[in-house]
């Protein structure tokens, strides 16, 4: 498979010098794979739009981050006009096994159920970031700087003031809306003082690339144990993405083990399914949490992604709400614009939060009872969740309802997403 290539970044010195006092219609900080999505989904709307970044390399990619990308998600991308670029970078799947520790029943999830020919995607991040930066730095509408810092940002009743330090120097933006699309510690969040709720889990995540004897034949596996879920993801080159959850110290531990003994506890917790492991290259642990903002919005502020929640891993959905965030964003901008309202104004705003808060707290519940109630050793507990499974397997609406609720297909879904 042909891999991605980085971009040319864009030079600071065509930076703002010659714009100064120029009026932005957006500015987007964070120019990861929410923010490009959210550009890309502006791209003919006729607004005048400028993406910051601060980092010329992702962290995200030198770490080899990988992510389940969920139906909606890719009818988001094929909606914007770029999934052709993404597609042949990924894998699909199109079975999805989910068990219980030792409990012999296994709930499959087919793509009959929904009546297409994949359930969802395994991407890397570079073969989403790459095609996105490509895309928006083609499009004339857009200006994409990187690197540059915001130092400071000031809301007014009329316009919107960012000051963006690029090559030494300080240039102050005026714009109509900022969109904080800068990650889980958002400065631009924490700037404007919005307050976030949530906790941290006693667990922590193991992530690693492996290599399987037998071929993966595209099928995902979401494995509860009572220390936390391990998910298995299929991608190309017969690859496979390994997430595995547990306690703290355990975690820790399990980093500190050589390759030769971390691959013996990880062949353990994997199965013999799909033969002997290969590990490749290096694995990495962080810790999981929940996050939730107060608001999603102030008058001429808009939280998307990361900056807005945070959920945990089990399910694949924290960058799966993230592009729905940015999609929703889009659809209720671009309204306000063609019906001449000002897109920065909070009246329009709450649109967008009234759309999506609600439908992320319901996924972030969702995730926060799987991961509580799977792991958990509690007997009464444990015969509930596995009487559960056996109703799913048996009835399909159950088991048909709780697959469409995890991959997008339930709820508000934006207009990009309805490809005819």
């Amino acid at each position: 498979m042909a891999q991605a290539q980085l971009p040319t970044t864009i030079s600071p010195s065509q930076s703002l010098a010659e714009k100064r006092g120029y009026d932005y219609d957006l500015v987007i900080v964070g120019g990861g794979i929410i923010g490009l999505t959210l550009a890309a989904a502006l791209h003919d709307s006729g607004l005048k739009i400028l993406l910051i970044e601060a980092k010329v390399q992702s962290a995200s990619v030198a770490k080899g981050q990988a992510y389940a990308i969920h139906m909606l998600s890719a009818l988001i991308f094929q909606g914007i006009g770029i999934w052709d670029k993404i597609l042949p970078q990924i894998e699909t799947y199109n079975r999805v096994c989910l068990s219980d520790g030792d409990y012999p029943a296994v709930v499959e999830f087919n793509t009959s159920d929904i009546g297409s020919q994949d359930l969802g995607y395994v991407a890397e991040h570079q073969a989403l970031l790459y095609p996105l930066q490509e895309f928006v730095k083609a499009s004339p509408n857009i200006t994409y700087l990187c690197p540059a810092s915001v130092v400071n940002t000031e809301y007014l009743e009329k316009v919107a003031t960012v000051e963006v330090k690029v090559a030494g120097e300080i240039c102050t933006i005026r714009s109509h809306l900022v969109v904080a699309a800068d990650g889980g510690s958002s400065r631009i969040r924490e700037a404007a003082g919005i307050k976030t709720r949530g906790w941290k889990y006693w667990q922590s995540c193991i992530v690693a690339f492996v290599k399987p004897e037998k071929p993966h034949n595209n099928t995902a596996y979401e494995k509860f144990q009572s220390s936390g879920p391990f998910a298995i993801l299929p991608l190309p080159g017969n690859r496979c993405r390994i997430v595995w959850t547990a306690p703290h110290a355990e975690a820790k531990a399990l980093c500190e083990l050589d390759d030769e003994q971390f691959l013996a506890q990880l062949q353990q917790r994997f199965g013999d399914h799909l033969g002997k492991l290969e590990l490749l290259g290096s694995r990495f642990v962080f810790q999981v949490q929940l996050m939730q903002s107060d608001r999603y919005t102030l008058h001429r502020l808009a939280l998307i992604g990361d900056a807005a929640h945070k959920c945990h891993p089990v399910g694949g959905q924290g960058l799966n709400l993230g592009i729905r965030d940015a999609a929703a964003l889009a659809e209720v901008i671009q309204e306000a614009h063609s019906t001449g309202k000002d897109i920065g104004d909070i009246k329009v705003l709450k649109t967008y939060e009234h759309w999506r808060k609600r439908e992320n707290v319901a996924i972030l519940a969702f995730t926060d009872f799987l991961d509580r109630v799977f792991s958990n050793q509690f007997l009464p507990l444990v015969i509930a969740r596995r009487f559960g499974l056996w109703i799913m397997q048996r009835v399909p609406l159950i088991r048909i309802f709780n697959l469409k609720l995890m991959i997008g297909l339930k709820g508000r879904t934006p207009k990009l997403s309805r490809i005819n």
